[in-house]
C-alpha cells in the first residue's frame, strides 16, 4: 500500500534494501503538519515469467571428468552374465536388436555387444558395438551396406540418441586401436569380414547427431 502524504516542509526518503523499496516510506518533518491527505493506491502486480533453455548440442565432459576406460574382454567362449544396455536400430539395413554387455561369442550370439568400458550412448567417448554376421541372429550381416549420411539409434535408460555414418574401411584383428576413446561422441560398429571367415574386421564410424526427445 503506497500513501501520499501532503505536509510543510517535509522530506521523503525511501527506505531501500538490496535494491528493493519498501512499501511504506520514512517521513522526517521538521515543522506542525499544515494539511494531510491520505489516498490509497491500487495495488500492483508484477508478471515474471522464466524461460529455460534446454542444450542440445553433442555431449560434453564435466569439469575433472575423464574418458571412458575400455576394458580387457576374457577368453572368447566365456559365458558371460547377461546384462541388457539398451537397443539398436539402423533403418538402412533393417536392424532392430537388444544391446548386451560384453563382446565374446557367448554374448554375441543373443545380439549386438557393447564392449565394457567403452563409452555409453550419448556420452563423450567412443560408443563400440560388435555383432556377427552369419551365425545366431546375425545382425550386422549387411553392416557393409551402410552408407555416409545413414542414421543409426541408441536407446538406454539415458535416453534415445542417433549417430550418422561417417566411414567404412577394413581392418585387421589385431588392430584394436578401433576401440580407443575420443574426445568427440562416437560409434564404432565391427564385425568379422568378409561374411562367413575371421581374417579380417569391417569397421563403421559414425558421429554424434541428436538426443530424440519425445
Amino acid at each position: 500500500m503506497f500513501r501520499a502524504v501532503t505536509v510543510s516542509l517535509v522530506v521523503l526518503t525511501p527506505a531501500l534494501f538490496a535494491g528493493c523499496a519498501s512499501s511504506e516510506e520514512v517521513l522526517v518533518s521538521t515543522t506542525s503538519v499544515a494539511t494531510v491527505t491520505s489516498t490509497t493506491a491500487a495495488p500492483t502486480t508484477t508478471s515474471t515469467s522464466t524461460t529455460t533453455t534446454v542444450y542440445s548440442g553433442p555431449p560434453t565432459l564435466a569439469p575433472g571428468q575423464s574418458l571412458p576406460q575400455p576394458e580387457n574382454i576374457p577368453p572368447e567362449d566365456t559365458i558371460e552374465p547377461e546384462v541388457v544396455v539398451g537397443g539398436i536400430a539402423i533403418p538402412r539395413i533393417d536392424v532392430m536388436q537388444t544391446l548386451y554387455r560384453g563382446v565374446t561369442l557367448p554374448t554375441l550370439d543373443k545380439g549386438v555387444g557393447w564392449w565394457p568400458g567403452t563409452a555409453m550412448p550419448g556420452q563423450v567417448g567412443n560408443v563400440v558395438l560388435g555383432g556377427h554376421r552369419v551365425s545366431k541372429k546375425k545382425p550386422f550381416r549387411n553392416i557393409d551396406q551402410l552408407q555416409p549420411g545413414d542414421e543409426i539409434f541408441l536407446t538406454t535408460a539415458d535416453g534415445d540418441f542417433v549417430y550418422v555414418v561417417d566411414r567404412t574401411f577394413i581392418v585387421e584383428p589385431t588392430d584394436v586401436w578401433i576401440i580407443d576413446q575420443t574426445a568427440d561422441a562416437t560409434l564404432t560398429l565391427f564385425a568379422c569380414h568378409p561374411p562367413g571367415s575371421t581374417r579380417e574386421r569391417i569397421v563403421v564410424v559414425a558421429n554424434y547427431s541428436r538426443q530424440v526427445v519425445a
